[in-house]
C-alpha cells in the first residue's frame, strides 16, 4: 500500500506544481484582459467563445479519453497499445474537421446565431485550428501520464501555458487588441508546442481504421457521451442564461468569479491528473477498497478547508483586476464549492468505471443537467448570477450523490455517505457565512467563528471513524 501511496504522492504533487504554474499564468494574465479588451461585453465574448469550444471538446473526445484508459492498461504489448492510440488520435481528428466544416458552411448565419453579429465567423475558424492542434497535443500529453512520464508532461504543459501567456501580452499591447489578439496568441502557442512533441506524435498521427478496436472504444465511451454534454450543461449553460435573460457584462462577472473559482483546483488538479492511472492499476489488489475510503475522507477534507480559505482571502485576491471586474468576488467560493465537487465526483466513482457501466455517469450528470437547466430558467430571472450560482451548485450535488451510490453497489468502499453529505453541507452554510459577513461589511472575527464552527461540526461525527462496514 505504502509504494501505491508513495506514487500517488509523487505524481499528484508534480501535478500540483504544473498546475500552480499554469493557474498563476493564466492569473497574471487575467488582469491584461480586463484592462486592454474593452470592457466586460468583450471579455464575456471571449468567455462565450471558449465555452462553446469546450462543449465541442466534449464532442471530439466523445468518452474516448475514459476507455482509452480502461483499454491501455488492460492491454500490455506495445503494439497493441498504440493501435488504441492511433484509433482514438483519428477518432478525434476526423471529429474536429466535420466540426469545422459545420461551423465553415454556417459562417455569418452561426456568427449572428451565437454573437449578435455576422462579422465574428473569423474567430470560430482560428478557434477551429486550435483545437485541432490541442486535440493532438492533449492525447499525446494523456500517454505519457499513463507511462508515468510526469515531468515530461508537467514541463511541457507549463512551457504552453507560458507561451501563450507571452504571445497574448504580446498581440494585446502591440499588435490586435481584441478578442481576436487572443485566439491567435493560442493558435501560435499550440503550433509552437507541436513541434516540440513532433517525436512522440509521430507514431499516434497515421490514420488506422481498425473497426474492432474502434467497436471496443466506442462501446465503452458511448455511454459517457450524454454525460459530456451534461458537464457542459451543467458548466456553461448558466452563462448562455444569463446572456439572454441580462447582457454580456452579467455573462463577464460571472465568467471573472469562474475563473477565480478554479483557485481550487490547485489543490485538487494534481490529484485529478493521477488517480486514474493510479486507481486502474489497482483495479485487482484486495487492500484497495480500505485504501481508497482513506484518500475518498483526506481528499474531502482538505478540499473543504481549501474552499473556506478561499471564501477568506478573495475580497484580498480580486483587488488585482480593473475596478469593473472586482463587484465578481462574492460568487467565487460558492463556485469553487461546484469546482471541487465536479473532481470529487471523480475519485468516488472507481466502482463504475472498474465495471464498465459508465452508462450510469451519463444517468446522474442528464439528471443533474436537467436540474441545472430548471433552476437557471427559474432562478436567473429573479436574482441575475446568484440564480446561477444556485443552480451550478445544487446540480453538481445531485450528480455526486447519484453517482456515489451507485459506485458503492458495483464496487464497495467502506465510506459513510452520510458523513460526506454531511460535510458538504456544513461545507456551503460555512460559504455562505462568510460571504455574507464580507459583502454585509460585519466584524471580521465573525469569519474565524465560521471556521471554529465549521471544525466543530465535522468533529461532532468522528472523522477521525469515517469509514463503515457494509452492511
Amino acid at each position: 500500500m505504502f509504494s501505491q501511496l508513495k506514487r500517488l504522492g509523487a505524481d499528484s504533487l508534480l501535478y500540483a506544481f504544473m498546475n500552480v504554474g499554469t493557474k498563476l499564468i493564466a492569473f497574471v494574465l487575467f488582469p491584461f484582459y480586463t484592462y486592454y479588451l474593452s470592457g466586460l461585453a468583450e471579455y464575456g465574448m471571449l468567455d462565450y467563445i471558449d465555452r462553446l469550444v469546450s462543449m465541442l471538446t466534449f464532442l471530439v473526445i466523445f468518452g474516448t479519453d475514459s476507455a482509452l484508459a480502461y483499454y491501455y492498461f488492460e492491454y500490455k504489448d506495445k503494439e497493441t497499445r498504440e493501435k488504441y492510440v492511433r484509433s482514438v488520435m483519428t477518432f478525434r481528428l476526423m471529429i474536429v474537421v466535420i466540426l469545422f466544416l459545420v461551423f465553415f458552411l454556417g459562417g455569418d448565419w452561426l456568427s449572428k446565431l451565437l454573437l449578435d453579429s455576422e462579422g465574428y465567423s473569423n474567430l470560430f475558424y482560428i478557434a477551429f485550428a486550435t483545437l485541432f492542434l490541442d486535440t493532438i497535443i492533449t492525447l499525446v500529453l494523456t500517454i505519457l501520464r499513463y507511462e508515468f512520464k510526469t515531468k515530461k508532461v508537467v514541463i511541457t504543459t507549463v512551457t504552453k501555458m507560458l507561451l501563450f501567456a507571452v504571445l497574448s501580452i504580446v498581440f494585446l499591447i502591440y499588435i490586435w487588441t481584441s478578442v481576436e489578439g487572443v485566439l491567435i496568441a493560442r493558435l501560435i502557442s499550440v503550433g509552437l508546442i507541436i513541434l516540440v512533441l513532433i517525436k512522440p506524435s509521430m507514431p499516434y498521427l497515421r490514420p488506422i481504421f481498425d473497426w474492432t478496436i474502434l467497436k471496443k472504444i466506442l462501446i465503452y465511451a458511448t455511454p459517457l457521451v450524454p454525460a459530456s454534454l451534461a458537464f457542459w450543461l451543467i458548466i456553461n449553460s448558466n452563462v448562455f442564461f444569463l446572456k439572454e435573460f441580462t447582457s454580456f457584462e452579467e455573462s463577464g462577472i460571472y465568467g471573472t468569479a469562474v475563473k477565480f473559482a478554479t483557485f481550487i483546483t490547485l489543490l485538487t488538479s494534481g490529484v485529478q491528473l493521477a488517480w486514474r492511472p493510479f486507481s486502474m492499476s489497482l483495479k485487482d489488489k484486495e487492500s484497495s477498497p480500505q485504501l481508497f475510503a482513506t484518500l475518498y475522507a483526506a481528499i474531502l477534507i482538505i478540499g473543504s478547508f481549501g474552499v473556506l480559505l478561499l471564501a477568506t482571502i478573495m475580497p484580498l485576491i480580486i483587488l488585482i483586476l480593473a475596478e469593473p471586474y472586482q463587484i465578481a468576488y462574492p460568487y467565487v467560493a460558492p463556485i469553487a464549492i461546484a469546482t471541487f465537487i465536479n473532481f470529487f465526483y471523480m475519485i468516488v466513482s472507481t466502482g463504475i468505471f472498474y465495471s464498465k457501466q459508465t452508462k450510469h455517469v451519463s444517468i446522474a450528470f442528464g439528471i443533474a443537467a436537467i436540474v441545472c437547466v430548471i433552476l437557471s430558467i427559474l432562478f436567473i430571472p429573479m436574482y441575475g448570477i446568484w440564480g446561477a450560482v444556485i443552480s451550478y451548485v445544487t446540480s453538481y450535488c445531485v450528480a455526486l450523490f447519484l453517482v456515489f451510490r451507485k459506485s458503492q453497489k458495483l464496487y464497495y468502499v467502506p465510506f459513510s455517505g452520510f458523513k460526506m453529505a454531511w460535510t458538504i453541507l456544513c461545507l456551503i452554510v460555512a460559504t455562505a457565512s462568510i460571504v455574507y459577513i464580507q459583502v454585509k461589511d460585519l466584524n471580521s472575527w465573525l469569519i474565524a467563528g465560521v471556521w471554529i464552527g465549521f471544525i466543530i461540526l465535522i468533529l461532532v461525527i468522528r472523522m477521525d471513524k469515517y469509514f463503515v462496514k457494509r452492511k
